[in-house]
């Protein structure tokens, strides 16, 4: 524990920096993860103008409809 209000107020600071810090690697590496699930889908060999149809057509159903329609 630290001497001083100061010194601890700084470690705490130094804590939180450390902790974001790791939330960024972690979002990182989940989105690499994400890309990569896509790419494996075969989704990234779909030409561009395909692709941004598809992913329009997917945020106006909602992530659920479209779920729902692949599924039934």
């Amino acid at each position: 524990m630290a001497r001083t209000l100061e010194q601890e107020r700084a470690a705490i600071e130094e804590e939180a920096r450390k902790l974001e810090e790791r939330r960024q690697k972690l979002e990182d590496r989940e989105r690499e993860q994400a890309i990569q699930t896509v790419e494996k889908a075969g989704l990234l060999k779909l030409d561009g103008k395909r692709l941004a149809q598809l992913l329009a057509r997917i945020r106006t159903l909602g992530i659920d409809e479209v779920e729902r329609r692949l599924i039934a």
